[in-house]
């Protein structure tokens, strides 16, 4: 739980606690001030890439899109434009989601795969035998990418009209609750439909690929298994 909330505390809340004290505290202007609260978020994708062995899709769009709409922001001058960077940044990771479903790759099935696999290779094998005999499987991978594209894609309307109606120094700590919210709304709606269902199908194939195994070891059937365990009592109790 920790490792899984780390992200959003150093893109969230170190950012958010960053604006208020060089704005209030040190007196830069709102545009500095939001300037180099990204700095922190834009760092930690640059080290999630480095030290991964590939290159995460996800992360390289987001550093593209924010180091783009940060420079852009800045050169204009407009804290509002900052702000609104926030939601394109939202709307094209979650345009990405949605598209990467009809493409065949799902983006989020990088970060679903591991959390229903338990990053075990019986885990693993039972999801590739699952993705590749089970249509109700691959449809609940699909469906998570959605449900988590089109929840950003929600958040970026909000965000866009708040950042042009909102006072700038409400609308900061208002994205970022809007930011949570989107983040665990998503996390429950695909946690309950997909995640959780994907899951115990994981466990279910893995117990039975146990079985058939186990099988196979004694030279007995993984179905006839069952059947010669309940017959051993009778036998015993016949004699």
């Amino acid at each position: 739980m920790a490792q899984s909330l780390l992200p959003v505390v150093v893109d969230a809340g170190i950012p958010l606690a960053m604006y208020y004290v060089l704005n209030d505290g040190f007196g830069l202007s709102q545009v500095a001030a939001l300037a180099w609260s990204s700095v922190v978020p834009a760092l930690r994708t640059v080290w999630s890439l480095v030290r991964r062995t590939g290159v995460n899709g996800l992360a390289m769009l987001m550093l593209v899109v924010n180091v783009v709409g940060l420079a852009t922001s800045t050169m204009t001058g407009d804290p509002r434009l900052m702000l609104a960077k926030d939601s394109v940044t939202s709307s094209v990771i979650g345009i990405s989601m949605i598209v990467s479903v009809f493409l065949g790759k799902p983006l989020m099935t990088a970060g679903l795969k591991p959390f229903v696999t338990k990053g075990g290779a019986a885990g693993e094998a039972a999801w590739d035998r699952l993705m590749a005999g089970s249509e109700r499987f691959r449809r609940a991978e699909r469906r998570f990418s959605l449900i988590w594209g089109t929840v950003l894609l929600t958040e970026c309307v909000v965000k866009g009209i708040g950042a042009y109606t909102v006072p700038v120094h409400t609308m900061v700590w208002l994205g970022t609750v809007l930011t949570l919210v989107a983040i665990l709304l998503a996390m429950v709606i695909g946690g309950g439909s997909c995640a959780d269902p994907m899951e115990k199908m994981v466990k279910a194939e893995t117990e039975a690929g146990a079985g058939a195994g186990a099988g196979r070891a004694t030279g007995t059937p993984a179905g006839d298994a069952g059947a010669v365990a309940s017959a051993a009592p009778a036998a015993g109790a016949a004699s």
